[in-house]
């Protein structure tokens, strides 16, 4: 029987990282590397060419931000995994990593055999991050849960379930872009349901329909799966020149 091959390619701005895990990738029978390139406006092109089982990148500034190279693949409708290695000990790009789609988070101080193991994990259909991000994942997927299947009870508005998950992502500053990234939606329809929120609460802006939502849910408090919006928090998105501020009001 022959032996499936996992199909890897390297998105690496680390020129001896990239050529120390394509040595590493090439000693193994079940793995070929199909590519290993530093970013370039032509890199997924190359990848998609390739069409890869799995791609390694190096960069949270090439994978997450800027090119933000794993939502495009995504987009794009690519089947690639995408696992990120050699990153520092940072919980707020994990998550967000996790929230873009990466299923495998490697840090720099994680062995070849560790890198290796994760790739055939991912390509498995798995999904691997260091055991200290656990509990903060959990957290995150039980306070993303919450928003999803328990809305605020602000039935005088008439909104739908999706209707209430947007307004819950909203008041955590998030972008129609990152909304629709999260819950598999295009931004222009992103764009329709909330133009669609602004008019049934009757809100200048999205700081005024989070309030308004805020003001009429029956479970203000604690228990209130929208509670993370206090009045701290509040006034930090109210204060002039916030960037919170200016995403809510995009």
């Amino acid at each position: 029987m022959a032996l499936e091959r996992i199909v890897a390619f390297l998105v690496a701005e680390n020129c001896l990282l990239r050529e120390a895990l394509v040595r590493v990738l090439r000693k193994r029978e079940d793995i070929v590397v199909a590519g290993a390139i530093a970013f370039s406006l032509s890199a997924l092109d190359k990848v998609s060419s390739a069409n890869p089982d799995v791609v390694l990148f190096d960069s949270a500034s090439i994978a997450l931000a800027g090119p933000c190279c794993v939502s495009r693949m995504r987009r794009a409708g690519q089947n690639s995994k995408a696992v990120m290695v050699g990153m520092e000990e940072d919980e707020a790009t994990f998550l967000r990593a996790v929230g873009e789609g990466v299923l495998g988070y490697v840090l720099k101080d994680a062995s070849a055999a560790e890198i290796v193991r994760v790739i055939r994990a991912v390509a498995a259909g798995e999904a691997v991050c260091p055991p200290k991000f656990s509990l903060s994942l959990f957290q995150s997927a039980a306070q993303y849960i919450s928003l999803s299947i328990k809305p605020p009870h602000t039935a005088k508005f008439g909104l739908s379930r999706r209707e209430h998950q947007l307004v819950g992502l909203i008041r955590f500053g998030l972008s129609n872009k990152e909304i629709g990234s999260r819950l598999n939606l295009s931004e222009q329809t992103v764009k329709n349901h909330v133009h669609r929120i602004l008019r049934k609460v009757g809100a200048n802006d999205r700081v005024e329909m989070v309030e308004l939502c805020d003001s009429h849910s029956e479970n203000a408090g604690l228990s209130d799966p929208l509670a993370p919006w206090t009045s701290a928090s509040r006034q930090e998105y109210l204060k002039g020149g916030s960037a919170t501020v200016a995403r809510l009001r995009e």
